[in-house]
């Protein structure tokens, strides 16, 4: 293909992500498990980047694990959605920034409906109407807080303190990237690079000094897939799909693993703690796992934040290979202090996986 035509369709792929002024969405499954993850996201944007964002307490969960469950009926979802488009009005924004790859979609596949039917929006605006006397503008930008890292990569890149280089060999680290599904497998034209050539983490990871590892399972699920887990007697669907892609991997030797799904981070990362316990096996050197962060995880590492003020001791498996990689400087002390220097307690070790 000449040149010009692939510049031309690498533009088919890309989207308009907002310079500024964003409603911030928060995700609840990521708050449960990850909350250091969130609250790092809003400091960066604000505190870094110097953005406006408007972290707002009103808000609710979109539903969208009970819509994907069958538990949320479609009319539901949809006035969820409009009460949280109603507050966003209401503070005076028009761009929403999403924490959540499966409420990204959510917000993605009901514009989209409303757009496609749009009796379906004015039954929407109607059941509002009558539940909380609400209206509401739809977003004049939808973008997943990935989306923005990735906007505002190289700004990123520039205030970093550390990079995803090795400070011993002076060679790039070895990323591999994880996409969560719902950020543009149902919608492609929704996020950067499409559901093929996704390039939202790959660029952020790169502009970080990062080399992306390619590998055959490097767009299989990771293994969530909502009825594969929270079905308790499918749970085995959703082990082996993480194993799938942890042995395609391994032979490639990758440093880290970074994601832009809450769901994502979880079952990469735990399940390498569950297939150690059941198999003996593990995925990095001298009996360590894989260290998977989110991208806002991965992105306070390189600007200085504390690994533990982030939340990295949350993970199953630990991040200080990675950590002395990059030359981060970390206290193992205090890896299980929370607020005041208190002690939250120390978990057990696993029986295989080498956990510090």
């Amino acid at each position: 293909m000449k040149i010009e035509g692939k510049k031309r369709l690498w533009r088919e792929y890309q989207k308009e992500i907002a310079e500024d002024h964003y409603y911030f969405a928060r995700s609840c499954v990521r708050q449960q498990i990850f909350p250091g993850a969130e609250q790092i996201c809003v400091k960066i944007l604000q505190h870094d980047l110097g953005r406006d964002v408007f972290d707002d307490p009103g808000h609710t969960t979109c539903t969208g694990i009970g819509y994907h469950t069958d538990v949320v009926q479609l009319e539901t979802i949809m006035t969820v959605v409009a009460r949280q488009f109603s507050l966003m009005t209401n503070a005076g924004y028009e761009n929403f920034a999403v924490s959540c790859i499966t409420s990204f979609g959510i917000y993605t596949e009901i514009l989209e409906t409303w757009h496609h039917f749009p009796e379906t929006e004015e039954k929407t605006r109607e059941y509002l109407r009558k539940a909380t006397g609400r209206e509401f503008k739809i977003p004049v930008n939808l973008a997943h807080t990935s989306d923005i890292f990735y906007k505002f990569r190289h700004e990123i890149a520039q205030k970093s303190r550390y990079k995803l280089i090795n400070h011993n060999t002076g060679e790039p680290l070895r990323v591999v990237e994880h996409i969560g599904c719902h950020y543009a497998k149902m919608f492609p034209h929704k996020g950067v690079g499409g559901a093929e050539y996704p390039y939202v983490l790959a660029g952020l990871a790169e502009a970080l000094g990062g080399e992306i590892v390619d590998y055959p399972e490097r767009r299989h699920c990771c293994g969530f897939g909502f009825r594969q887990y929270v079905v308790k007697a499918n749970r085995g669907y959703s082990i082996s799909a993480s194993k799938i892609k942890l042995e395609s991997m391994k032979p490639y030797k990758p440093d880290l693993i970074v994601t832009n799904c809450p769901g994502c981070t979880v079952f990469l990362d735990r399940w390498q703690y569950a297939i150690s316990e059941m198999e003996g096996k593990t995925y990095g050197d001298n009996g360590q796992g894989i260290p998977v962060l989110t991208f806002e995880e991965l992105t306070a590492v390189c600007l200085g934040y504390s690994p533990w003020e982030i939340g990295l001791q949350m993970h199953n498996v630990g991040p200080e290979p990675l950590l002395r990689k990059m030359g981060v400087p970390f206290d193992p002390s205090r890896k299980y202090l929370g607020a005041g220097g208190k002690n939250i307690g120390i978990p057990e070790k696993p029986k295989v996986l080498v956990v510090e």
